[in-house]
């Protein structure tokens, strides 16, 4: 982009700022992407008058330079921010991408008022703005998935958290009940989890129990021998739980070495053994 005509752009817009901000919100409310069930009028008014000083600034300062150059850092900033937000309240793709597209418009009009005498100042003014408004709603919809991304991976660990609970069955008993697959990432949340917990705790013992894992397999049998090596080096030992016939006969067709590791078919099984381990009688409770 020539710097003269951008600075000319800047110009120009600047003449119109008061009519170009109020034409630009009068648009997004009447549009159907304006969404005022996630956001207020009162703020959608203020996030425009910022991103319309921040825009106007940049063009001033910015020049010719694409969104790259410092000069329009505070205006990406602002835009960020508001991607970020929306993401989080739940608009979609092109209604945040909307809130730039917008402009469009009323920046035409503006120019239009401004630059109409002149038709090769208003039709170089016209395409610089265009290709203005196209970078940054681009760079809003980056910006908007890659939050869209990062909400969905913190909701997919907390689902993971959820799904793999460690439960206190007894003073220095601990039991981590499976349910599902489990794959690589689901390993690393139960060993962190259950290492917390034993830390927290101080527990002797940790029974891992696989009733509702549907099958094992030898990437299985790797990720639970990682958690058992990882709870023995905090000092706790491990009894596996729900070792049916079929995922016997799996294990030793895989050539499984689970160790000195007990194994139970039942979680009820396990926990009886633990309770041996610590010469505790449940008659003695109470």
């Amino acid at each position: 982009m020539d710097k003269n005509v951008v600075q000319g752009l800047a110009k120009a817009l600047r003449q119109q700022e008061s009519a170009l901000s109020d034409d630009w919100i009068k648009g997004q409310l009447a549009s159907g992407t304006s969404r005022p069930d996630l956001i207020k009028e009162a703020e959608l008014r203020e996030q425009s008058r910022q991103f319309m000083a921040a825009f106007l600034r940049a063009l001033q300062t910015a020049g010719g330079a694409g969104l790259a150059d410092a000069g329009w850092s505070d205006l990406k900033a602002q835009l960020s921010e508001v991607s970020r937000t929306r993401a989080q309240l739940g608009f979609t793709p092109t209604e945040t991408a909307t809130f730039v597209f917008s402009l469009k418009q009323p920046v035409f009009e503006a120019l239009r008022r401004e630059l109409g005498a002149d038709q090769q100042a208003l039709a170089d003014a016209l395409w610089n703005a265009t290709l203005l408004l196209d970078e940054l709603g681009l760079y809003t919809t980056e910006v908007y998935l890659q939050s869209r991304e990062e909400i969905i991976g913190r909701q997919q660990r907390e689902l993971l958290e959820l799904s793999t609970p460690v439960v206190q069955l007894w003073d220095n008993i601990l039991a981590v009940p499976l349910v599902g697959t489990l794959d690589s990432s689901r390993t690393q949340v139960v060993m962190e989890t259950l290492l917390q917990k034993i830390v927290d705790t101080g527990a002797a013992f940790a029974i891992i129990d696989i009733t509702g894992v549907p099958t094992v397999d030898t990437l299985v049998a790797q990720h639970l021998l990682k958690t058992i090596a990882a709870t023995r080096l905090m000092g706790a030992d491990c009894i596996i739980s729900g070792i049916r016939p079929q995922i016997a006969q799996t294990i030793v067709h895989l050539g499984v070495d689970l160790g000195e590791v007990v194994t139970k078919a039942t979680l009820a099984d396990a926990f009886a053994v633990a309770l041996k381990r610590l010469q505790v009688k449940i008659g003695d409770a109470g």
